[in-house]
């Protein structure tokens, strides 16, 4: 009997296309009141994105702006200004011990944010399948009449994400609607994380529209202000 996962990855395009697929990329559109907050408002604009699939690196370039990339691997992010000047920060996700959610970042924090998180959706449904990434299956969420299915995913030290342990909830299709975390470049600041608009590129589908809000005590979103969007448009996988 097939599996929420299975549902997953067949919603998502197939397990088969994912493995086959190098690259992805997509223009993308960030806004929200966040970056001003974080003493970052430039981050906020547009980009191209280009990310690896099979392992975490992602290269950001941003119009008139310096080029980002981050690798995993390499535990280092790079800024790389027009006139050729680069910077260069190691072992980035250290450098928030202790920090709030009122902390401010420094634009090698936000780059580093800004690359692992597109990193982050841009291949979000087929992360499941990673080494070490252990899922089960949750009570169903419920909200505005809908009920959505969910999975708790435990991430290995290997896997730059949000949070050590993410709840992810899918529509009765397989696509991710929702995405609940506490993120500790942030000061674990509950969140609640909505995709209502998906694409089909290549063959695999992919969350375009991110809708990102602080999460209540009862765990409905603050609606009161969208701290973070993310739009994506035309996404190939190569």
């Amino acid at each position: 009997m097939p599996t929420l996962l299975d549902q997953v990855n067949e919603a998502h395009g197939g397990l088969e296309r994912w493995r086959n697929a190098t690259t992805i990329e997509a223009d993308i559109a960030i806004g929200g009141p966040f970056w001003e907050l974080k003493g970052i408002a430039d981050f906020a604009g547009t980009a191209h994105v280009a990310a690896d699939i099979h392992r975490q690196h992602t290269r950001l370039t941003q119009p008139h702006g310096p080029v980002i990339e981050w690798d995993k691997d390499a535990d280092a992010v790079t800024m790389t200004a027009p006139d050729g000047t680069t910077q260069r920060l190691e072992h980035p996700r250290a450098t928030f011990d202790g920090y709030t959610f009122e902390s401010q970042w420094n634009p090698l924090q936000a780059a580093y944010f800004s690359a692992y998180a597109t990193w982050l959706y841009l291949i979000e449904s087929y992360i499941f399948n990673y080494p070490g990434v252990e899922i089960t299956e949750t009570d169903p969420w419920v909200e505005d009449g809908k009920s959505w299915r969910g999975v708790r995913a435990s991430f290995p030290a290997t896997i730059d994400t949000h949070s050590a342990t993410q709840l992810y909830y899918f529509d009765t299709d397989g696509r991710l609607a929702r995405l609940d975390y506490e993120p500790v470049v942030n000061g674990g600041a509950p969140t609640a994380h909505y995709q209502p608009e998906h694409v089909t590129a290549g063959g695999a589908m992919v969350t375009t529209r991110h809708e990102v809000y602080l999460r209540k005590p009862d765990r409905a979103p603050d609606r009161s202000q969208m701290p973070i969007s993310l739009d994506m448009s035309a996404v190939t996988v190569h």
